[in-house]
């Protein structure tokens, strides 16, 4: 459908973004991990009892249909009806095939908590949910697959009717995401840091058990905003990796400008937005290029950055302002006001990356004006074959190096920059006369932009590997460390490892070992030598290494 659209453009541009478009390889993973329910068909419907009694008839094909009545006026009608459960005392968990239903059931059963599905159908869950109150049972903005809240608006009860009848068998979904717990930020050694994974999934997938995040594949419902949200890529988008969409961007504008194309603007879109995509595209620019992702909100800084390194004038995220999220939404602003920050902070435009809305295609303006010369980009000069470096690394790293690319073009050249709240970027600061050098902030660093010298008591930092987790303050038992939120626009700066701290070293009394902070042990001999146990000769176990 859009490239049957994109094929109606007959200008220069047009023709070299049908080139690009058609002969571009989208990498995508060949057989990605999967997960799976089973529905046996047994349904329940929640409701007001005259909703659900009327709705019951349309789902006689399914194995089961449980009606379950929630209003109090409710109990009075349902008095001689032994098909119609009464509860307003009601929680709703789980996902299609697995639905626990826990209610203080009045009427035909004893007025007791209860497992509905156990008294009703024999089974321990229910497959499907229909529910028809208003506010809904379960408070998602996202609703799990199975899971249909027709009375609060998020589902059509059209769709509903035809749709459940097919809801039976094995189903297979993607498994969307990686989760690597080592390199995760938001716990360590029993200290709370980052939540922003957490605070960003709209389907209630993601949450904490204390010493670390957990992922419900089964309410996972692709986003991605998690991902995006992450910055030490703990949970990285699996559909396809971020590596295969950035890398399919380079080509894809390489493409474009090699065949002819200029002042290419990159439109990224989801997937669930291609036929509004379709009916706008004609009333852009013929240089807008349209980028198709699984959802808009699995991508973020990284790669809008890198799009505009590789010749992109602007990137643009369309939006369909009807349809998204609360979490989605404001995740997406948040990336996009780091995005501006830096933006504006080098005196670029803030449009250079922006949020579009579809509906106001027939008043969109191109920049004309790329960010890099022409000359710095091999891509854009079109002077050879030979394609511009594709930035490399992990994401944070591709970022730094795309903003270094930018700064040294830069109109304003700033040399430190404030950020907005939340962002992942700063450094620390360490009142020295406090510090033992007990290295409790090393030990729960997920990115080592903490960590010690070696051979020595010193602590090191390296700037550009903060993500402002916070976890170092909190484990630092002399409360000596402070977050720094901030942008060091100094690349050798930011990447060096700076020393906060360095102290005389304590030699073991036995071997002779540089062991641990003269001042530490000068500090222990002193408050324990009035102590029984360290008489004598005893107190000089505190000057030994611990293979002494």
């Amino acid at each position: 459908m859009l490239k049957s659209m994109l094929e109606t453009f007959t200008d220069n541009n047009g023709r070299a973004r049908l080139t690009a478009i058609a002969g571009t390889v989208e990498l995508s993973n060949l057989i990605p991990p999967t997960v799976s329910y089973e529905s046996r068909g047994n349904l329940l419907i929640i409701g007001a009892y005259d909703t659900i009694t009327a709705l019951a008839p349309q789902f006689s094909t399914l194995n089961s249909v449980t009606l379950l009545a929630t209003s109090a006026a409710d109990a009075v009608q349902m008095t001689n009806d032994s098909k119609v459960f009464f509860s307003n005392d009601v929680t709703i968990t789980g996902y299609l095939g697995a639905f626990e239903v826990n209610c203080r059931v009045a009427g035909s059963l004893l007025n007791t908590d209860t497992n509905l599905a156990e008294v009703t159908i024999g089974g321990t869950s229910f497959d499907l949910v229909v529910d028809m109150s208003a506010d809904g049972f379960i408070n998602t903005e996202i609703p799990a697959p199975g899971y249909y809240p027709v009375g609060s608006g998020k589902a059509t009860l059209a769709d509903v009717i035809e749709t459940l009848p097919d809801m039976l068998g094995t189903f297979d979904k993607p498994k969307y995401f990686r989760l690597n717990n080592d390199i995760c930020a938001h716990s360590s050694r029993g200290v709370s840091g980052c939540t922003r994974c957490v605070d960003a999934c709209p389907a209630g997938a993601l949450s904490s058990n204390g010493h670390a995040i957990e992922i419900n594949p089964f309410l996972c419902q692709g986003v991605g905003t998690c991902a995006t949200a992450c910055p030490t890529e703990a949970i990285t988008y699996a559909l396809p990796e971020p590596e295969k969409t950035q890398n399919f961007i380079y080509r894809l504008l390489n493409s474009y400008q090699m065949a002819g194309g200029e002042k290419p603007t990159v439109l990224f879109f989801g997937n669930r937005d291609e036929k509004t995509v379709t009916e706008k595209l004609p009333l852009l620019p013929s240089n807008v290029i349209p980028i198709a992702l699984e959802e808009l909100a699995t991508i973020g800084v990284d790669t809008w950055f890198s799009a505009l390194i590789y010749g992109a004038h602007q990137v643009l995220l369309a939006t369909n302002l009807a349809y998204i999220p609360e979490t989605i939404d404001r995740v997406l602003n948040e990336e996009l006001a780091i995005a501006d920050t830096f933006l504006t902070e080098m005196g670029f435009e803030a449009q250079r990356i922006c949020l579009f809305d579809l509906n106001a295609a027939g008043d969109f303006v191109a920049l004309e004006k790329a960010l890099l010369p022409v000359d710095t980009n091999n891509i854009a000069g079109m002077d050879s074959a030979v394609l511009t470096e594709q930035l490399s690394g992990t994401k944070r790293e591709k970022l730094f190096m795309a903003l270094d690319k930018l700064h040294a073009h830069s109109p304003l050249k700033p040399t430190n920059s404030n950020v907005p709240d939340n962002a992942p970027y700063g450094g620390v600061e360490c009142k020295t006369d406090d510090c033992t050098l007990c290295m409790g902030c090393v030990a729960v660093c997920p990115t080592r932009a903490l960590h010690a010298v070696g051979g020595r008591p010193g602590l090191q930092f390296k700037e550009q590997d903060c993500v402002q987790c916070g976890l170092c303050e909190k484990a630092c038992p002399e409360q000596v460390i402070t977050l720094k939120p901030g942008l060091n626009w100094d690349a050798e700066s930011r990447q060096s490892a700076v020393m906060l701290h360095e102290e005389e070293a304590a030699c073991c009394l036995s071997c002779g070992k540089a062991f641990a902070p003269a001042s530490m042990i000068n500090m222990l001999t002193e408050k324990l030598q009035g102590h029984s146990q360290f008489q004598g000769d005893a107190i000089r176990r505190l000057s030994m290494c611990e293979d002494c």
